[in-house]
C-alpha cells in the first residue's frame, strides 16, 4: 500500500527532476502550480531574478468560492492568474505542474489559463 507520504515524496522527486530542466525568465515566467487538499495556488515566477510576478489562489478575496478543492475552483484560479499576467503584459509562460499529473484540478487550471490569454 502506498501511503500519502510516499506519494508526496515521489511527487517532490519528479518535480525536482523537471525543475532542473525548466526555468522562467522575465519575458517568459514559470507558471507554478501547487495543490493542497483544500486549495490550489498558481504563481508566475521569474527565476533569473528570483521574483514572483503574479499569484492567484482559491484564498483570494476576489474569488467567491464555496468549495476551494474542486475543478471549478481551479478553473477560476486559472482565469485569475491569466488575467493578472495579461495586465502585466505577459502572454507566454513555461508551465510547471509541480510534479502533479496533468489531470483534474491541474489540467482545469491550465486550460482555463490558456482560454484567457496565456500561451504555453
Amino acid at each position: 500500500m502506498i501511503t500519502k507520504q510516499d506519494r508526496n515524496k515521489v511527487r517532490k522527486k519528479r518535480h525536482a527532476r523537471v525543475r532542473s530542466k525548466l526555468s522562467g525568465t522575465e519575458l517568459r515566467p514559470r507558471l507554478n502550480v501547487y495543490r493542497s487538499n483544500k486549495n490550489i495556488y498558481a504563481q508566475l515566477i521569474d527565476d533569473e531574478n528570483g521574483v514572483t510576478l503574479a499569484n492567484a489562489s482559491t484564498l483570494d478575496k476576489e474569488l467567491s468560492i464555496e468549495s476551494a478543492g474542486n475543478v471549478e475552483a481551479a478553473q477560476k484560479v486559472g482565469e485569475l492568474i491569466a488575467k493578472r499576467a495579461v495586465e502585466k503584459g505577459l502572454k507566454s509562460v513555461v508551465f510547471d505542474r509541480g510534479g502533479y499529473l496533468y489531470h483534474g484540478r491541474v489540467k482545469a487550471l491550465a486550460e482555463a489559463a490558456r482560454e484567457h490569454g496565456l500561451e504555453f
